[in-house]
């Protein structure tokens, strides 16, 4: 049974910020430094303060994002709603040279219980990171930001329920990102739309997109005050999380694929590798660039096919038998073994190349296809692995027969920002 229900949401104050382009950002796992200097000059404001706050010698760095946390409060810089609401969340972007637009709402997820599994993950999660987002949560006792999810929406919460409302107001938030991505935020607070809503929500399973890591956390975090405090009745900020709900069956949701740059000791031996491919997959070189791209993306919607790029070269790796797979990965589930990140990393990665998959020094991951053909005119020694994006229904097959996916299979876009709404805990 899925909890959903309204807060009353702690957002910046305009009068104070001013543009609120300047002071949201994306998620943190996303920002790379440059990009955590930039948003750093774009306001004193902005959320990367305390998302993560930077380390200067002699200072705990999760103690000053609580005290920078505490200061905003304080002097009006963030102010909070005085009743609860749901968040209407729209995205308009451009791909491809294709407009498209995604709307969700925000809203608060009760956090699951072990015997009553209605939130469904499909990534691991590793331990740095987690005891990272612990931390910054025990100081900040604070939702930064949203964890991503989809549901069916069979009950037409977005469509029918809050849609029509949106179209009788203009958005309070309005923020363009580096991407110019549009954000636009209403606020629904009638009681009985919250409960109808609520009511809606109660039988949906919820899959998460992103934010697998502050979803344990934040798990974490709730049996750390259960313990600590003794009564509770349910109702505590720590028994939920922030979240960004948005339908399965959007045309707004896209997923792209993230791509694997290897880097050998030595330039490959193109003839050999090439033999050793045609073990498996049908080996066709593709002269032009463009249709390279064209062809993985046309095929990939009936086939597995994997792109590879070195030297200036192009080639198609067509699977010949995915019955093969089940020799390479027999504890592995069906739907797992016919992932196309799961047929290069057993069949090239591991197989060929003898690669550890948590090697980052000769793997790296890059949903931005530009940056890794750049790298790969850079040196000789690299190999572009290019895949098509998950499929929706393969993620939720996988999640609800509660397995997870290999490492870096899947990247939303676009990112849901951090900064639009915050929810306090206490």
């Amino acid at each position: 049974m899925a909890v959903v229900k309204g807060f009353k949401a702690t957002i910046y104050n305009p009068q104070v910020v001013g543009d609120i382009s300047k002071v949201i950002c994306p998620p943190y796992d996303v920002i790379c430094l440059d990009s955590q200097q930039r948003l750093l000059r774009n306001s004193p404001y902005n959320l990367i303060r305390l998302e993560l706050s930077e380390d200067i010698p002699g200072q705990d760095k999760y103690t000053q994002a609580a005290l920078i946390m505490r200061s905003w409060l304080k002097d009006k810089i963030l102010i909070s709603d005085q009743n609860p609401a749901i968040y209407v969340y729209k995205q308009q972007y451009t791909l491809k040279g294709s407009k498209r637009v995604r709307v969700g709402f925000l809203a608060l997820l009760g956090l699951d219980d072990s015997s009553k599994n209605s939130v469904f993950g499909h990534e691991h999660t590793h331990i740095a990171p987690k005891e990272d987002r612990l931390r910054l949560l025990r100081s900040v006792r604070a939702n930064l930001s949203p964890i991503f999810v989809i549901f069916p929406d069979k009950k037409k919460v977005i469509a029918q329920t809050l849609l029509p409302l949106v179209n009788k107001q203009q958005p309070f938030i309005c923020a363009v990102d580096d991407e110019q991505v549009l954000h636009q935020v209403w606020r629904i607070d009638i009681p009985e739309v919250l409960q109808k809503v609520e009511q809606k929500m109660l039988k949906e399973n919820i899959f998460i997109a992103d934010g697998h890591h502050r979803y344990e956390v934040a798990c974490a975090f709730r049996d750390e005050m259960k313990k600590s405090q003794g009564n509770i009745n349910g109702n505590e900020g720590f028994n939920y999380i922030l979240a960004y709900f948005t339908n399965i069956d959007s045309q707004g949701l896209t997923v792209l694929p993230i791509h694997r740059l290897v880097t050998l000791e030595q330039r490959p031996n193109l003839d050999e590798l090439l033999s050793k491919l045609s073990e498996h997959f049908s080996v066709e070189e593709i002269k032009d660039q463009n249709r390279f791209f064209f062809l993985l993306a046309k095929a990939g919607v009936s086939e597995h096919v994997i792109g590879m790029h070195t030297n200036g070269r192009f080639w198609l790796l067509r699977l010949r038998n995915i019955k093969v797979l089940n020799s390479f990965m027999p504890d592995r589930i069906a739907e797992y073994r016919s992932l196309d990140v799961s047929i290069l990393n057993a069949l090239v990665l591991e197989r060929l190349f003898k690669l550890n998959l948590t090697d980052k020094e000769h793997i790296i991951f890059s949903a931005q296809t530009d940056e890794l053909l750049q790298e790969i005119k850079k040196n000789p020694t690299k190999i572009a692995f290019f895949l098509n994006p998950t499929k929706i229904e393969q993620i939720i097959s996988i999640a609800s027969k509660q397995e997870k996916m290999p490492p870096k299979s899947t990247y939303f876009y676009p990112k849901v920002a951090s900064g639009l709404v915050i929810h306090l805990l206490d």
